[in-house]
C-alpha cells in the first residue's frame, strides 16, 4: 500500500500513526496538493490527502474511512483493533476522535485564511467565529479527556492517536498565535501528547 500526502496534515498523519502501530508495510509518498498538484493530480484527479492506494491499484480518500478500511484488514491479518470493543468505551472514542477532528478542521480554516486569502480580503468575523469554535473544540476535549483518561503508555487507541495528532497539528501551525487561545490552557492534553509522542511509530512520523 501507498499513503499519499504530507504528514503535517493530521488527516495523513493518522492515518501513517495508526499504520505503524498496526505494523502494516505501507510506503509513503509525501506530495503536497498545492506544491505537487500535478504529481497528485496523477494518482487521483480529485487531489485529496491522505490518498491510500491499496495493492490492487484502487484508492481510498478521507482518513475516517481509509481507516474503516484498515481496522477490516488489521481484523483479517489477526491484529488487534484501534477501537474498543465495550459499546460505553467505544462511544466515549468516537467522541474524542470527533472533537479531534473538528478541532483539526477549525485550525485548518484558520491557516488557510491566514496564508490563502490576501490580508485585505480576510473576514476578520468569519476568523473570530472560527477561533471561538476552536478554542469550544479544545475545551470539551480537555473536559472529556480529564473525565475518561486516554491510554498511551503499553498501548494506545484511536482516540489518543488522533488527539495528540490534532493538538501537535495546532501546535504547529498555530502556536498560541489565536486571540484570546493558549495551548497550556490544555494541560491534560498537553502532558498526553508529550508522552504518546515518545513512542515509536510517533517519533518515525513527526508532524514536519
Amino acid at each position: 500500500m501507498k499513503l499519499i500526502g504530507m504528514l503535517d496534515s493530521p488527516f495523513v498523519r493518522r492515518v501513517a500513526l495508526s499504520m505503524r502501530e498496526w505494523g502494516m508495510p505501507f510506503e509513503h509518498d509525501a506530495l503536497s496538493v498545492f506544491r505537487h498538484y500535478d504529481d497528485f493530480k496523477r494518482i487521483n484527479p480529485i487531489v485529496k490527502a491522505p490518498t491510500l492506494v491499496l495493492d490492487d491499484g484502487q484508492w481510498l480518500i478521507d482518513s475516517t474511512l481509509i481507516l474503516d478500511h484498515l481496522e477490516g484488514l488489521a481484523a483479517s491479518r489477526g491484529l488487534r483493533s484501534l477501537m474498543p470493543a465495550d459499546f460505553a468505551a467505544r462511544t466515549q472514542a468516537l467522541r474524542v476522535i470527533g472533537l479531534s477532528l473538528a478541532a483539526c478542521e477549525k485550525t485548518m480554516q484558520i491557516v488557510y485564511e491566514r496564508h490563502l486569502r490576501p490580508e485585505e480580503k480576510q473576514h476578520t468575523p468569519w476568523l473570530t467565529r472560527v477561533s471561538e469554535q476552536l478554542q469550544a473544540a479544545y475545551q470539551t476535549l480537555e473536559a472529556q479527556v480529564m473525565a475518561h483518561p486516554l491510554v498511551g503508555t503499553d498501548t494506545i487507541t484511536q482516540d489518543g492517536i488522533t488527539a495528540a495528532v490534532t493538538l501537535g497539528f495546532t501546535r504547529h501551525m498555530l502556536g498560541d498565535t489565536v486571540p484570546g487561545f493558549r495551548l497550556d490552557d490544555y494541560p491534560v492534553l498537553l502532558a498526553y501528547s508529550h508522552k504518546v509522542e515518545q513512542r515509536p511509530a510517533f517519533l518515525q512520523t513527526p508532524v514536519a
